[in-house]
């Protein structure tokens, strides 16, 4: 299948079927350019939900689309490979949070967003990495359960004081950064200013200029009077900030920071997902009634 067809048939499909696509920043370049909107896990959450159209596809990995169903019911939500999976996430079930919660009685619990449904069902409230420190902050508590991700937690706890019951999970893509990523890439271009994702580990942290999330990456990049940026992150993103921000130049930290899950899908897949109208990605409703409490207490930090 030609791509021009492909882009041409999805077109077709999407008018038809009154459809949206919905693509991650981490996404394959043509998946990219060929979605209706392209953001963080929660801005195209959000998106779902506020769109007019009846089918959604959602190119990014399995718990992001479930959060889409969560806040947007009432829709059919598609994601073109159920193999798309963040290794994060399904480092933390309910049973472990059920667990953790009976070794810490009566602490609130705090979970980034890159969890599950079942996950968040069972948590206080949800947290992305550019709000954690804000929803950590707003907790009158001192001792808090913080699933899944390590690495962010250091980072909140650092920045709040908090002590923090963690979760011994990780994005595999950040945890692979080292400082001697850094360190040769400072070395290549000097001028260059450092921003690094949360999920990145301390070493990586501490010699970073700015700590941003991919919403706010996209965010600061025009606003940035650096020319040069070396970013620490899946390398996803780096076509997104080179489209927008023509004048300046981003380099990946590690050209291998490349999550496979993330580029599974493709334009072949797009177009089978809506002929088909599947995979179709539900959510129990009493699960998501649950987590989309925990999910709108999110969103007023946001």
């Amino acid at each position: 299948m030609k791509k021009e067809w492909l882009v041409e048939e999805i077109g077709r499909l999407k008018k038809e079927k009154r459809a949206v696509i919905l693509a991650h920043n981490y996404q394959p370049e043509e998946v990219q350019d060929l979605a209706d909107f392209v953001g963080d896990s929660l801005e195209l959450s959000r998106k779902a939900a506020e769109v007019e159209a009846e089918i959604i596809v959602f190119c990014g990995v399995h718990f992001m689309a479930e959060t889409a169903k969560i806040l947007a019911p009432g829709k059919k939500v598609l994601l073109p490979d159920l193999r798309a999976r963040c290794p994060m996430a399904d480092m933390v079930s309910g049973d472990d949070l059920r667990w953790m919660k009976e070794q810490h009685p009566g602490k609130k619990v705090v979970a980034y967003v890159n969890t599950t449904a079942e996950v968040k069902a069972e948590t206080d409230v949800c947290c992305t990495s550019s709000n954690a420190v804000k929803v950590v902050s707003s907790l009158p508590e001192a001792e808090i359960i913080f699933v899944p991700d390590r690495n962010l937690a250091d980072y909140v706890s650092q920045k709040t004081g908090k002590k923090l019951y963690i979760w011994d999970g990780f994005c595999p893509i950040h945890e692979d950064f080292r400082a001697r990523h850094i360190e040769k890439m400072k070395k290549s271009h000097p001028g260059a200013e450092v921003w690094a994702h949360p999920e990145c580990p301390a070493e990586v942290r501490l010699l970073a200029d700015r700590i941003l999330s991919t919403g706010q990456m996209i965010r600061e990049a025009p606003k940035s009077e650096a020319r040069e940026i070396i970013v620490a992150t899946e390398v996803g993103i780096l076509h997104r900030l080179r489209k927008e921000n023509p004048g300046k130049k981003f380099y990946p930290a590690s050209e291998k920071a490349v999550c496979p899950n993330m580029k599974r899908i493709n334009l072949k897949k797009i177009y089978k997902t809506l002929l088909l109208e599947k995979p179709e990605v539900t959510v129990e409703a009493s699960v998501a009634d649950r987590a989309r409490e925990a999910i709108n207490q999110m969103v007023r930090f946001i």
